[in-house]
């Protein structure tokens, strides 16, 4: 399956050079063999690695190739799925239970990013996620209220409010702070680095094409031979197929842009990361060097779309997005690209053992929320492969 097509941005920041990769044999057992080298394979392994497990990463394509590269770099605690939302949909505990575990997330990501070997653009930023339509005014309060009454760091802006800040006016805006963004490529080969001094084994262009679980081990059987460990788990993104057909999820595309650096972004407040109520939404972003990220126009098409022309229009509709927020700004577009991604029907991701097996799991980081969730997963998966209980693993299961 191919994920993306276009000319995309993060690849081009990141020089092969800075990663210093050497040829390694594979032991006799690992304790976990992580399927996956995107973001969440890399965070799984950074994370189990941390906790002194012996780890074996490998991926049929390059480290980050997939739709890690497509990503966008923002990183947010709140989700597709507003709080209040949530709470109707799974219980006012278990939904601010979960809306908790993306804020640490947030957290946890930025000491990640700390540790790797070289820079990886992470800075933490406040969102705006403003009204679309007068009609959207009451979500947005029955939000913030959601917000404000379990603790997360929220302001509510009224019309007014925006326009003191922000070139644009819109009915109201939710302004969340302790979000973030990052340069998803440059994280995930910094992770890659970080794993490779840190004793683990990584194997590019190794599929995994078959797995037998054993009564104490599960043997992996590969493209490059077997391997051995005693857990499994698939960090294959929008190609997982298995935990079979069962799983509440959809695929669909979207895309995205990169502009040529801007001149002066000084009306853009605090550089906050921007999103709105309407679905599929709109959403921006800035870089370290001043060009706007930005994405939309989401298509219910399961795959990356094929042709630069179908790339072209949709990315100059995103810059048109853009400048009706930011109608001052000089805006021309340096890349442009489409990828699949994936949702879940319940708007959360599936992370945990699959069913009916023993030694297999899965993180799969459905939804916009997609590296956030990875980390949160990662951690969660830590917990179960070591024995320990985790409450928000039953929020997550694969079977619920």
């Amino acid at each position: 399956m191919k994920l993306h097509n276009g000319s995309l941005y993060w690849p081009t920041t990141f020089n092969p050079t800075e990663n210093e990769e050497k040829a390694v044999l594979p032991d006799d057992h690992y304790d976990a063999v992580i399927a996956g080298a995107g973001m969440s394979g890399v965070l799984c392994a950074y994370t189990l690695v941390e906790a002194g497990l012996k780890v074996a990463l490998v991926d049929k394509r390059e480290a980050g190739a997939g739709s890690s590269s497509a990503n966008t770099g923002l990183l947010q605690y709140s989700n597709d799925i507003m709080l209040h939302e949530l709470i109707n949909q799974i219980g006012e505990n278990r939904a601010v239970y979960f809306y908790k575990l993306c804020l640490k997330a947030v957290g946890h990501l930025e000491k990640v990013a700390e540790s790797i070997p070289f820079h990886v653009d992470f800075k933490r930023r406040n969102s705006i996620c403003f009204a679309s339509k007068e009609e959207d005014a009451g979500k947005l309060r029955d939000e913030y209220e959601a917000l404000k009454k379990h603790g997360f760091p929220v302001h509510f802006w009224t019309d007014k409010d925006l326009e003191k800040h922000m070139p644009f006016t819109k009915p109201v805006a939710l302004v969340t702070q302790r979000d973030a963004e990052v340069n998803p490529y440059r994280f995930v080969m910094g992770i890659m680095q970080f794993l490779r001094e840190h004793g683990a084994d990584l194997f590019e262009h190794t599929e995994v094409t078959h797995t037998v679980e054993k009564e104490d081990h599960i043997v992996l059987e590969t493209s490059r031979g077997n391997l051995k460990a005693k857990q499994v788990i698939f960090c294959t993104g929008y190609e997982a197929s298995v935990a079979g057909k069962s799983l509440g999820t959809k695929i669909n595309r979207s895309y995205a842009i990169a502009t040529e650096p801007v001149v002066d972004l000084s009306a853009w407040w605090g550089r906050a990361l921007i999103w709105e109520t309407d679905r599929p939404y709109f959403y921006l972003r800035t870089t370290n060097d001043n060009r706007i990220i930005a994405g939309g126009l989401d298509e219910e098409i399961p795959h990356a779309p094929e042709s630069r022309e179908i790339i072209d229009r949709h990315g100059k509709r995103i810059a048109d997005e853009i400048r009706k927020l930011f109608p001052h700004l000089d805006i021309a577009i340096s890349h442009a690209w489409g990828a699949s991604f994936g949702e879940s029907l319940d708007n959360l991701p599936f992370i945990g053992k699959v069913p009916g097996k023993e030694r297999t799991y899965c993180l799969l980081g459905y939804g916009g929320n997609g590296t956030v969730y990875s980390m949160l997963g990662a951690k969660i998966l830590a917990d179960l492969l070591q024995g320990n209980v985790t409450e928000g693993a039953d929020i997550v299961k694969l079977e619920r």
